[in-house]
């Protein structure tokens, strides 16, 4: 059904007259552009003529009274109201569908599937043919494969590099005549959808140079599923469209693998932030942690907040860390609300937590509670 709606659009703008598909296009980049960024405030126009898929190619004049369209806050109290524009212009359309003038129905048509088609083709850079497999039984592929048949090259594909800017004398711009200094990406990063953005190998080793490029990598990964998702929110036939099967694919598994690395590095470093606090005494009044994770259904980032040693006078011990991650583990592993791959991904932290304290932590915490009850 999906395929067909798509096919049906796609042949739609297809026999407009060159005129009619540029204006359309066009408006549609406004469209896509303006609702990407929330503005709160927007105007398009519907073309001046159509052409219907059995009207023999004959152009119909569309009322003027529906050419320009507005959409968004128009005066203080709208502006309060925060009206959500991207869901108003899909609405907007919809009505515009449903209109008994069919040469309106027919531009509102064009609008949704050119839109909805220059946010997957125009917005989006294409990456690498990738395939990835599943972790465990997880329903997303996340673990790129290499590709066996892909030979190193006296030649370095564009894929394959990022070109930097001069420093220093080249600094300022290129020379007359001398071209981009193109710097090949890291094997691990060449494994995935687009090497640009990927900032950790698989053992978690950082490949840009700081934790904060890797979060910003992120960041520019989670743009790029957004308008994916704000696509096929919009035209849901998009769905059929191969490039956005090929985008969703290569950037889903790309960021959901990088999202966990993430997490995990800086779970690593509260590992050796509280072990260095510990050995200065700093943490003798009390210790809670936020463990950061990546939700794979929200595609996001959270914390998991708990406490390891209430506020007081009480002498920090790992044995504390251990018992806290444990308890955690317990409740993680019960807790609904997150996916079964979340969750196992959380918990593999808390498990790395407390094995990073586990040296000897049982008998600490009965040497321990022998001092304190009597």
């Amino acid at each position: 059904m999906l395929r067909q709606e798509y096919e049906q659009a796609a042949d739609l703008l297809r026999i407009q007259p060159a005129l009619t598909q540029r204006f359309v296009e066009g408006q549609a980049r406004y469209l896509a552009e303006a609702m990407v960024q929330h503005t709160p405030q927007l105007r398009f126009s519907l073309p001046d003529q159509v052409v219907g898929p059995d009207s023999e190619a004959r152009p119909v004049a569309v009322p003027t009274g529906y050419r320009e369209q507005l959409i968004g806050s128009t005066g203080f109290l709208d502006r309060l109201s925060r009206v959500d524009v991207r869901k108003a212009v899909s609405q907007r359309l919809q009505e515009l569908e449903l209109a008994a003038q069919r040469e309106v129905s027919i531009s509102a048509k064009l609008l949704r599937y050119a839109t909805a088609t220059y946010m997957v083709h125009g917005m989006l850079p294409a990456g690498r043919s990738v395939k990835y497999v599943a972790e465990g039984g997880e329903e997303i592929p996340t673990v790129p494969v290499p590709d066996m048949t892909q030979r190193g090259s006296a030649i370095t594909a564009t894929t394959d590099v990022i070109a930097e800017e001069g420093s220093g004398a080249d600094a300022g711009g290129a020379e007359e005549g001398r071209g981009e200094l193109l710097v090949p990406y890291a094997d691990a990063a060449r494994k995935f959808y687009l090497p640009q953005w990927v900032a950790f190998d698989e053992g978690d080793r950082l490949l840009v140079n700081s934790v904060q490029d890797a979060e910003a990598h992120v960041a520019s990964m989670q743009r790029y599923m957004e308008v994916l998702h704000l696509a096929r929110a919009f035209a849901p036939y998009i769905v059929a469209d191969e490039q956005y099967q090929q985008k969703r694919y290569g950037m889903l598994g790309q960021l959901v693998n990088q999202g966990r690395a993430l997490a995990r590095y800086e779970v690593q470093e509260i590992i050796d932030t509280v072990k260095a606090r510990a050995a200065s005494h700093e943490l003798n009044r009390g210790l809670s942690l936020d463990v950061p994770y990546f939700d794979d259904q929200t595609l996001t980032m959270d914390l998991e907040n708990f406490e390891v040693i209430p506020g007081g006078r009480i002498m920090f011990l790992p044995a504390f860390v251990v018992r806290a991650a444990q308890a955690e583990q317990a409740k993680v592993a019960d807790d609904t609300r997150l996916g079964s791959s979340t969750r196992r991904h959380l918990l593999q932290e808390l498990k790395m937590l407390e094995q990073s304290f586990d040296d000897g932590a049982s008998v600490q915490y009965r040497a321990w509670e022998k001092e304190v009850k009597p």
